[in-house]
């Protein structure tokens, strides 16, 4: 099977994706870290009447500049009587402008004297938040497949709402291949073994997506155990994802599995590092396989599952931010692969640069710990110092909001 450009690769899996995800009301309490399954629009506005952003006088502007009586306090949360004319009312923040009033005055331009307040003059709608100017009735407050955010639940409770219908969270099985791998906190490792980080790693990825995780543990590489945990695992589950076992050692027994126990639809993605992805479905499971090697894992997931697993849950796929930064290293042998390389940022403004974390092997997962974002490098391309380069930051390659 030949290798599959990361373009051609997501395109055509998220054509394929069937997003039918189930629904359920929650709390807004509830409801951070959830996909929205409706996009609920504003039955009032906000703020509901004009108010005061600041502490001062309501005042008319015709009545300034002069020294005015106080014809009234408005604290935050009381309703106002009409201003008299050549009056000015003394008013908190937030609370609501009296009729006749047009500006506020703010408080530490004022002078108290005996007759009342001295004034200046002042310019019509001054320190004034008008009605909707933050919502207005009718608006959308936030689309329909979005990951909600803590800013949008506080959105939703300011036009009165507590609850909203939002897509229960899939459930992914994970589980791990290797002979070599020893659980964290099982005692010291025995010559040849290493520590599992795939499992941690992974099931961490997915839970920062709001999904929940069936955890499958560690098999040994045994065609048989893996295949028939394939199959028990997709009796479960919406999705299963495995690591190891998908490239072309005699030990790699993974991608048969699926192949023989279902069907395998993609192999080899043209990316460096993470060639070796897997996808396929087993007893109708979408599967997908990873490379072992622990920072091939973790690109994979991010550039090629996270995608797939935000739309079938009914979320919005938006494409990952990019931003142009000078490089601060030379790549002088050319990928024929498209490279997402390890940086870090060095400087700030137009003296910034990105330098490599350090190895870019892809068994080296301290240097992703240590990365600011990656470098996305194309087929054939070289790198002299002061090139500018696209960056996807680490922060994007993690958020729900942007696959």
């Amino acid at each position: 099977m030949a290798m599959t450009s990361l373009a051609d690769a997501l395109s055509t899996l998220l054509a394929q994706v069937d997003s039918t995800p189930v629904t359920e009301w929650v709390s807004l309490e509830a409801a951070s870290g959830r996909y929205a399954a409706e996009a609920p629009h504003a039955a009032l506005s906000v703020p509901p009447a004009d108010n005061s952003a600041v502490d001062g006088y309501a005042v008319r502007v015709q009545d300034l500049p002069a020294v005015l009586a106080i014809s009234q306090r408005i604290p935050a949360g009381t309703a106002p009587i009409a201003l008299e004319p050549g009056t000015a009312a003394r008013i908190f923040t937030g609370a609501e402008i009296p009729e006749g009033a047009d500006a506020v005055v703010l408080q530490e331009d004022t002078e108290q004297v005996d007759e009342g307040v001295r004034l200046p003059g002042a310019r019509a709608g001054q320190h004034i938040r008008a009605r909707g100017v933050d919502i207005q009735a009718g608006q959308q407050l936030v689309a329909a497949g979005r990951c909600l955010q803590p800013q949008d639940i506080g959105l939703l409770a300011s036009v009165g709402l507590d609850a909203i219908r939002v897509f229960q969270p899939l459930t992914i099985a994970i589980l791990t291949t290797g002979d070599e791998l020893r659980e964290p906190g099982t005692g010291d490792l025995a010559p040849g073994e290493i520590y599992n980080s795939n499992r941690f790693s992974l099931a961490a990825q997915i839970r920062a997506l709001g999904m929940n995780v069936l955890d499958i543990g560690n098999l040994p590489d045994q065609p048989e155990r893996i295949g028939d945990a394939l199959e028990r695992a997709a009796a479960v589950a919406d999705c299963v994802i495995t690591v190891g076992g998908v490239s072309v050692g005699e030990e790699d027994h993974v991608r048969g599995q699926i192949a023989s126990r279902g069907t395998l639809n993609l192999w080899k993605l043209a990316i460096k590092p993470g060639k070796p992805l897997a996808f396929g479905e087993v007893r109708g499971t979408p599967v997908f396989g990873l490379p072992g090697n622990p920072v091939s894992s973790w690109i994979t997931f991010a550039l090629v599952v996270k995608p797939w697993l935000i739309k079938r849950q009914g979320g919005v796929v938006s494409a990952a931010p990019r931003f142009a930064v000078r490089s601060g290293f030379e790549l002088n042998r050319p990928c024929t692969r498209e490279e997402f390389l390890r940086v870090s940022f060095a400087g700030s403004g137009m003296t910034m640069r990105v330098t490599l974390t350090g190895s870019q092997s892809s068994g080296v997962l301290s240097s992703l710990s240590e990365a600011d974002g990656v470098a996305v490098i194309a087929p054939g391309q070289t790198v002299s110092e002061g090139d500018w380069l696209d960056i996807v930051p680490i922060s994007a390659l993690l958020s729900p909001e942007v696959a």
